[in-house]
């Protein structure tokens, strides 16, 4: 029993030091969130609450994000119908609303990739005009989810900014077989997913008809992984319908607005998350009545991308 008694102290003795080095030096950490409002009311910060892999941890601000804080990327599939060009204006009005001093680019989704005129730049009338009819040729894409993955995982920038992405697309992943509703784990979605959440980009989604795959089904599977990275990335997918929608301008307008309802979380995060690759669990709540918050599942340590 004597034994037994040193070596449980002895283990205790080994595992305290560690624990007391991670609460003694904590990591900020940030997240970056939305928080909806009814009737456009004042957001109450302080009604926010966090969990961390399961865990009541206190927030240390929430603060706004500001315009020129924002790096945005409007990712357009060169697959989507010809129809888009009735589109084109409504796109240009929007990059012209946008903040003078937030930084955005355009770019096309081809082969795997995005190709853009330029990176981000604060120049509307040049993004405006950077705006062009798709190719509108079936899959040209490769996997619309093959080019979100290589996007964020190269972003054109260095900057500490408040990352997000406007995908505008069908959804359709070609190269997971079978649009059926039982056939929608599709693990290139899946892999986009964890990309983004990686690089720490916000992902918003605009469902679009492609030039190929139609249908209800195809509508149905598209729109489902549009949702599915959205959601766990902190966004949303901003529409929901069987058809194509007749304008962009309602749903460009609720991005707009949803850019400005955009908070930065910060957090001390402990150490010693080698395990888990320093990712960290997240879940963001408020209890302020008729608030919604929209927060990405995990966030690194420390953001190291």
């Amino acid at each position: 029993m004597k034994t037994i008694g040193t070596l449980t102290l002895l283990a205790a003795t080994l595992v305290t030091p560690a624990m007391l080095r991670a609460q003694e030096n904590p990591v900020p950490t940030t997240a970056v969130i939305s928080v909806d409002t009814k009737r456009d009311a004042p957001v109450d910060t302080n009604a926010i609450t966090l969990d961390v892999n399961g865990k009541k941890t206190a927030i240390e601000a929430v603060q706004p994000i500001k315009s020129q804080q924002l790096e945005v990327a409007i990712l357009i599939d060169d697959g989507l119908r010809s129809s888009f060009g009735i589109q084109l204006e409504d796109m240009s009005k929007f990059l012209l609303s946008l903040p003078p001093d937030t930084k955005v680019m355009v770019g096309y989704m081809s082969n795997g990739t995005v190709r853009a005129a330029s990176g981000f730049i604060t120049d509307k009338e040049a993004l405006a005009k950077q705006i062009r009819l798709p190719f509108s040729s079936p899959g040209i894409s490769a996997s619309p989810y093959f080019c979100l993955s290589d996007f964020v995982k190269h972003w054109p920038s260095n900057a500490r900014a408040a990352r997000v992405v406007l995908m505008i697309s069908n959804g359709v992943d070609p190269y997971n077989g079978s649009v059926s509703p039982l056939n929608q784990n599709s693990p290139y979605v899946q892999q986009a997913q964890e990309d983004a959440l990686r690089a720490g980009v916000t992902v918003y989604a605009l469902y679009y008809g492609d030039a190929g795959m139609r249908g209800m089904a195809a509508n149905f599977s598209g729109q489902s992984y549009l949702q599915q990275v959205a959601s766990a990335t902190g966004g949303e997918s901003l529409y929901n319908g069987t058809i194509t929608p007749p304008s962009l301008r309602p749903y460009l307008d609720r991005f707009a607005g949803y850019l400005k309802e955009s908070y930065f979380l910060t957090f001390n995060a402990a150490q010693g998350h080698e395990k888990n690759g320093n990712v960290l669990r997240l879940k963001v709540k408020t209890q302020q009545s008729g608030a919604k918050v929209r927060a990405p599942d995990t966030v690194r340590v420390g953001n190291d991308n």
